[in-house]
């Protein structure tokens, strides 16, 4: 489920002392030694959203760096406010504006880096294959929208290279989020092909829909045949995600 582990970033202008760190990751003690040398003097934790491969080592990390823990959650914070959309972090002349951008959770947040193009993306984007949405911390309405939101800075010049929190970097941010954003419909519409040979359609799903027992299950025997049982489980949360939307929509 996290690939190759959980990317922990270091942010940094060029030739300053301070940083920033993103992600420190789970209680890991060799990678947290690795990243307390490599980061200097740290100003701030930053986390990309609540799940514990990305944050059970954040507070400890900030104690021992002497600094605070700032996510978008006031759960996740340690002696810092949380975090706010727009917001521009300066340290030692970095500037790096986050962007609340919910779907894969609600607190979710990336880090935009203009100086270099780059977007921090947490686990909205992963570096290999797509990512998971579970209902009902993640939205599909949401996320479609972060979709766009991503999509926008693209556009605008802003951001051209992905920085996912699991897997390598990904430098055509265009192609990847646009591919993102279709895999979503294909399965959407995959979805609503299997909800008919079970005899539903999408104007028939009651608001509910996603906590119906046992639907999920039989849609996912449907669209995830062709993959391996062992991921079943994370597809069936998917899926819920899939029919909250449809019965909203």
């Amino acid at each position: 489920m996290t690939l190759d582990g959980t990317n922990t970033w270091i942010l940094r202008e060029p030739g300053a002392e301070s940083s920033i760190v993103v992600d420190p990751g789970p209680l890991h003690d060799d990678h947290l030694d690795a990243v307390a040398e490599a980061a200097g003097r740290v100003e701030a934790v930053v986390v990309t959203h609540h799940h514990l491969d990305h944050t059970e080592a954040a507070r400890s990390f900030a104690e021992r760096m002497g600094c605070g823990v700032r996510g978008l959650d006031p759960e996740q914070c340690w002696r810092s406010e949380p975090l706010s959309d727009g917001e521009v972090l300066d340290v030692a002349g970095l500037s790096v504006q986050v962007l609340t951008t919910p779907g894969h959770t609600r607190d979710s947040v990336s880090l935009l880096v203009a100086a270099d193009g780059a977007l921090l993306t947490g686990d909205m984007v992963l570096g290999r294959g797509t990512t998971v949405i579970v209902h009902p911390d993640g939205d599909l309405g949401s996320y479609f929208d972060s979709l766009a939101k991503m999509q926008a800075l693209v556009t605008e010049g802003r951001a051209t290279s992905l920085w996912p929190a699991h897997g390598p970097v990904l430098p055509d941010a265009a192609g990847i989020l646009d591919h993102y954003r279709v895999h979503r419909l294909q399965r959407l519409g995959q979805v609503e092909s299997a909800l008919g040979r079970l005899g539903l359609s999408a104007e028939q799903l009651p608001p509910d829909v996603a906590e119906e027992p046992g639907l999920a299950r039989r849609v996912v025997e449907v669209v995830y045949a062709d993959v391996d049982e062992s991921l079943w489980l994370a597809a069936e949360s998917s899926v819920r995600a899939q029919l909250a939307y449809l019965a909203t929509r």
